[in-house]
């Protein structure tokens, strides 16, 4: 008896269903890989420790909260993603002949702000100029003092005898002067002084050569003899600064920070991106000094008042180039690092909302990391540069340890937002 030779489909079928197992075995194995694709971004909401992820405190229900967002990580590009996009639009350039050529991108390697904006941020007090204002004001006699225009009813704006004008701060106690001197100081070790204006402590006394022309007006100050004040260059024309896309909130919504998408980020103007890298430099030296007499103080009024991020920045202030003015830095480090229980729940996701950077003050920040030397740096600059270092002393060994604990936490928070960009 002779078998017909089977027909085509059924010869179809059986190859179809050997191939199953294989075909079974591949999806397993894109569905596995998926699964232990690592997620970039850190759990919203969760609170680990003090240095862990958390919210906003206005987003954990507390007064004035109006909603559940968290800050998020702001000003992340995709570089990869971003460099496809570039290279496929130069492509389509060559091929239509027509078409202008891809914008330079802000950002280089991820998180760092391009060398061509950095070129193009105002110089604000410049080493050799600031060093030779600081020199004239030590050896000036005050030869007037008035009262307003430099903050606390106790501050004076002296007009010194070389004709230059400096806000004298008197503090209230003298860990404010320390801290005003201290965060000066740490400013030049991480790279950024040229945005605070020159500072320089001086002792008061009224029968001394530098007060005698003034020995009337200082009865009327009820200023202690003997005190250190500060002297901080005068600088005309100065316009407040209110907080940009990424940090402003409007009101009545229910965000506590405005994200920066990548899409507007490419489309603003060079100017503000400008003053972006600045305010980059300011949140991460805020965050350092436990500052919390500028921007956190805002941010900490919107219990109350939900337009306050659309009125001035405390103690921030513009030049006419459009530089950055770093004022009245009192509250920074010493006064700073006693509330911390108070103001890190606010400094903390402050700092985490911006993750790009100016590659020189990332550089330093390393540095100090690598070799744990952020007090040994700053007591050297501060004993070296300011006569009267003494007269107020330094940092305690605690506050060492917190400034030092504070860089690393900035390291640790770059080498996050690298780890973010490489799988963008």
């Amino acid at each position: 008896m002779r078998w017909a030779a089977p027909g085509p489909l059924p010869v179809l079928g059986l190859l179809l269903l050997g191939a199953l197992p294989g075909l079974w075995t591949v999806l397993l194995r894109r569905e596995a890989t998926v699964q232990r694709e690592p997620e970039p971004r850190p759990p919203a909401g969760t609170r680990p420790g003090r240095w862990g992820w958390e919210r906003f405190p206005a987003a954990r229900g507390e007064p004035g909260s109006g909603g559940q967002k968290t800050f998020r990580t702001l000003l992340t590009f995709p570089v990869a993603a971003a460099g496809r996009e570039e290279r496929g639009s130069e492509g389509r350039s060559a091929g239509a002949g027509s078409q202008p050529a891809a914008a330079a991108s802000p950002v280089e390697r991820g998180i760092f702000w391009s060398r061509d904006l950095e070129e193009q941020v105002p110089p604000g007090f410049p080493a050799e100029e600031a060093a030779s204002w600081l020199s004239a004001a030590r050896a000036a006699r005050v030869a007037s003092l008035e009262r307003g225009g430099c903050g606390r009813s106790s501050n004076r704006l002296a007009r010194l005898s070389d004709g230059s004008r400096a806000c004298v701060r008197y503090g209230i106690n003298p860990e404010q002067i320390q801290g005003e001197a201290l965060s000066y100081h740490l400013a030049g070790v991480l790279g950024m002084q040229e945005r605070l204006p020159p500072m320089a402590l001086a002792l008061v006394e009224a029968r001394g050569r530098q007060w005698e022309p003034v020995r009337e007006e200082l009865r009327g100050s009820h200023w202690t003899e003997g005190a250190v004040v500060s002297l901080t260059r005068w600088v005309d024309n100065l316009t407040a600064v209110v907080a940009p896309a990424p940090w402003g909130a409007e009101a009545g919504t229910a965000r506590r920070l405005q994200p920066l998408s990548v899409g507007e980020l490419g489309g603003l103007p060079a100017s503000q991106l400008v003053e972006l890298v600045q305010w980059s430099d300011l949140i991460l030296f805020d965050y350092l000094t436990a500052n919390f007499d500028r921007l956190v103080s805002n941010l900490f009024s919107l219990q109350w008042d939900p337009r306050v991020m659309r009125r001035a920045t405390s103690n921030l202030l513009r030049a006419p180039d459009g530089g950055l003015v770093f004022m009245d830095n009192e509250a920074g480090l010493v006064h700073g690092y006693r509330l911390l229980a108070m103001w890190d729940p606010y400094n903390e996701p402050l700092l985490r909302s911006v993750c790009v950077f100016r590659e020189g003050t990332a550089r330093r920040v390393a540095e100090l990391h690598r070799r744990r030397s952020a007090a040994a740096e700053l007591r050297r600059r501060y004993r070296a540069r300011e006569p009267l270092w003494a007269r107020l002393g330094f940092l305690s060994e605690r506050q060492a340890e917190l400034l030092q604990a504070r860089v690393d936490f900035v390291h640790r928070h770059i080498a996050h937002c690298r780890a973010q960009a490489a799988v963008l």
